[in-house]
């Protein structure tokens, strides 16, 4: 249902998640285009939230996510919640990290870690979540 609406607004979905448990299931995605979503979202009249998150490319190989989980962790920021995609085009592939200090996070995402290319910051971006 949510899919099929935001398929036929022409929203695309940058990243989603979906978990599911006896009590309630939780829906998490980013859209390309917020505005859109968030009024195709609301015509469903679904309950739903949206939170800031930060939206980083990596290179699509082993380790990637946790290399950069743990850049966070030595600067001392604390990850709620990640999901990533699947892979995208050139090898790449987008991680959406809920962290609790999000200023830091995105300064973090920003600098290059030893040896490596540095990560491009996609966005910061309005997570929506249903239950």
């Amino acid at each position: 249902m949510v899919c099929d609406e935001l398929a036929s607004n022409k929203i695309n979905i940058i990243a989603l998640t979906l978990m599911d448990s006896v009590e309630h299931g939780v829906f998490r995605l980013v859209a390309e285009n917020v505005e859109k979503a968030r009024r195709a979202l609301t015509a469903l009249n679904l309950p739903m939230t949206e939170t800031q998150v930060l939206a980083v490319e990596m290179p699509n190989r082993p380790g990637a996510v946790a290399d950069f989980c743990g850049r966070l962790n030595g600067q001392h920021i604390r990850i709620r919640y990640a999901y990533v995609t699947s892979g995208a085009a050139g090898g790449r592939t987008v991680g959406i990290f809920k962290v609790d200090n999000l200023k830091k996070a995105v300064k973090v995402a920003g600098t290059k870690p030893a040896g490596r290319k540095p990560r491009k910051v996609v966005r910061v971006s309005r997570a929506a979540r249903s239950k």
